[in-house]
């Protein structure tokens, strides 16, 4: 099998190039096309000569991923799912933000691409879809890389517009395959690569808290979010099992240090499920534990699953719960859900068409 280039460094690739008696430029302007113009194949590389473009596809291969089937919702929302070199299957979603509600922040045009990290999940949260599929393996950072390139894609031949953020909120707990998701956040913002902010990026856990200090020692630079839902650690426990091995406090200790180390403000995701953790005792125990770092909390629309018997709780309910955190001078964002009808709604991605 021929090795896949975008495995191999830069160093790596002008090695390679002067032990086969090519000139070391050529591995620049190789890396440039793989990484800045994301090509798809040799052939696209028309600086390159023939003869060069032969050598490369004799030795290597561009294990790019392509679209297997894209739906569109009445929202506008655009879900893709990704076939991978091996054949497995991932998703990502292009979502076109409206402005919909006086606790919504940011501009009516934002193009948020939301991708996957993993094939399947390990953590079982009960209320998420792909928390019922086996994890098969992780993706590479050119995986991840592919799905914000062809999401992007989409952006631009659906809404005449670049994407503004992306989201690792898809498929798979991001922390569990930390090296691979940095690898795609560096190809993602370097200079080299799309060259986009890492402010624009959110990586999303459900709180792996190991990890988290991780984040912190290497003083990344985009946003940090954790799928709270539940602010104790009885109610958190039958949700999130991961919460057995990462409890409140032990979360919290980590979210400080984080924040000590990054400067960061931290969001909070909380869904609120019907008669089960939407009540106002439930809303003082989420404030007491976000005064721990500078934070804002993201309020946010369960989505059914067939899996699960939650249910999404009432307007007035979620009026009252959001008024009371931002009586106590919490930011606070409701974010309503988009793509539900495909399948593409936050808690919904598990490879079904």
């Amino acid at each position: 099998m021929k090795q896949d280039i975008r495995k191999l460094t830069a160093v790596q690739l002008k090695d390679w190039f002067a032990k086969n008696n090519q000139q070391g430029f050529r591995a620049k302007q190789v890396h440039e096309w793989l990484w800045k113009k994301s090509a798809l194949s040799f052939e696209q590389m028309t600086n390159l000569s023939l003869p060069t473009r032969e050598l490369l596809n004799e030795h290597f291969e561009i294990r790019s991923l392509t679209v297997d089937q894209q739906q569109r919702s009445n929202d506008g929302t655009i879900k893709s799912s990704f076939r991978l070199f091996d054949g497995n299957l991932v998703e990502g979603v292009l979502i076109p933000a409206l402005r919909t509600d006086a606790r919504d922040d940011g501009p009516s045009d934002r193009m948020t691409a939301c991708v996957s990290s993993q094939v399947g999940c390990s953590l079982t949260c009960k209320f998420c879809a792909t928390g019922y599929m086996d994890r098969k393996r992780n993706l590479d950072a050119a995986e991840i890389y592919d799905q914000v390139v062809a999401i992007d894609r989409q952006a631009k031949e659906n809404y005449d517009a670049s994407l503004t953020n992306i989201v690792y909120m898809g498929m798979g707990e991001p922390l569990l395959n930390y090296k691979n998701v940095l690898e795609s956040v560096d190809r993602i913002t370097s200079p080299d690569g799309l060259g986009m902010s890492p402010k624009r990026i959110t990586v999303s856990t459900a709180g792996i808290a190991k990890m988290i200090r991780q984040l912190g020692d290497d003083e990344v630079k985009f946003n940090l979010a954790l799928s709270l839902h539940a602010a104790n650690d009885l109610k958190r426990d039958q949700i999130m099992p991961i919460n057995e091995s990462n409890t409140l406090e032990v979360l919290g200790d980590a979210l400080t240090y984080f924040y000590k180390k990054t400067g960061t403000r931290v969001t909070f995701e909380y869904i609120l499920f019907y008669n089960f953790n939407d009540t106002l005792q439930d809303a003082l125990e989420l404030w007491k534990f976000t005064k721990r770092v500078p934070a804002k909390i993201n309020i946010i629309e369960y989505n059914p699953i067939a899996e699960a018997s939650f249910k999404n709780t009432d307007p007035q309910t979620l009026d009252k719960f959001a008024g009371f955190l931002e009586s106590k001078g919490v930011t606070v964002n409701v974010r309503r859900s988009r793509g539900k009808d495909i399948d593409a709604a936050c808690g919904q991605l598990a490879g079904k068409k």
